[in-house]
């Protein structure tokens, strides 16, 4: 686990000679910004959308019934677990996506698990960038619910990137991480944790019990959940979640 105060700041300033794209995305920024759409379609077709930017790797967009062309829904960006993919983490919460009209973004990693995990931001961040950018062209986005959300090293991704971009992400579901690993720091996003104490993939005395103490001691608004059983994200902790983030 790396600690998230100010010594593991990044500076932001880039020498001229590199591609301002490529430095932000190493340094775990995204660019994309909410604004009202500009290419939104006539209507809205409800269901599994592809996201449409990748080849052999792209992602989903989840549209719930009902949903407005014009009033601004909260959207939340899911991150998969190792080897998994975006529409396999729907299942989490798709349910209460239509239940509460939640936008769900759910892009693949470049490779089997995110980059953070790999080496360092760079291709996943950039590809995540795109598919925000994507979305906020599309559909009507309220910046004051835009969530960032993870399973497993999903959960730590969603931790690492949600710290780096607390200027755009409100909240952050984190769902059983095991570390963090911010590479900036902006912000201060809301952050809500779970982890089960059986848990034998990612031990939660080595990962939750170590990471919210630490993300309280560095200022930051933390509710956790600890449940009964084992790495897995139980319903009622996902509606917790969806409760704590749309109260």
């Amino acid at each position: 686990m790396r600690p998230v105060a100010s010594d593991i700041l990044v500076a932001m300033a880039c020498d001229s000679d590199f591609d301002l794209a490529a430095t932000a995305a190493a340094q775990g920024r995204l660019n994309a910004r909410p604004a009202p759409p500009v290419t939104a379609p006539s209507r809205l077709p409800h269901g599994i959308q592809p996201l449409g930017l990748g080849a052999e790797r792209d992602g989903v967009i989840y549209l719930p019934p009902g949903l407005s062309l014009t009033r601004p829904a909260p959207l939340l960006l899911l991150l998969h677990g190792a080897t998994g993919s975006g529409e396999r983490s729907l299942k989490r919460l798709q349910s209460l996506a239509d239940e509460r009209g939640l936008i769900l973004l759910a892009p693949d990693s470049r490779r089997r698990t995110w980059d953070v995990l790999m080496g360092g931001c760079g291709p996943d961040v950039a590809f995540i960038d795109a598919a925000l950018a994507h979305v906020f062209a599309r559909f009507a986005v309220d910046p004051a619910r835009l969530v960032i959300e993870g399973f497993s090293d999903g959960a730590s991704y969603a931790l690492s990137l949600g710290i780096a971009n607390g200027d755009l992400f409100s909240h952050i579901l984190a769902f059983s991480p095991g570390f963090l690993a911010p590479p900036s720091q902006a912000g201060m996003p809301r952050i809500f944790v779970s982890h089960g104490t059986q848990d034998t993939v990612l031990p939660i005395n080595h990962c939750s019990r170590r990471l919210v103490p630490a993300l309280r001691s560095a200022g930051y608004d933390v509710t956790y959940e600890e449940f009964e059983g084992p790495h897995t994200v139980p319903p009622a902790i996902a509606a917790a979640a969806v409760d704590w983030l749309c109260a």
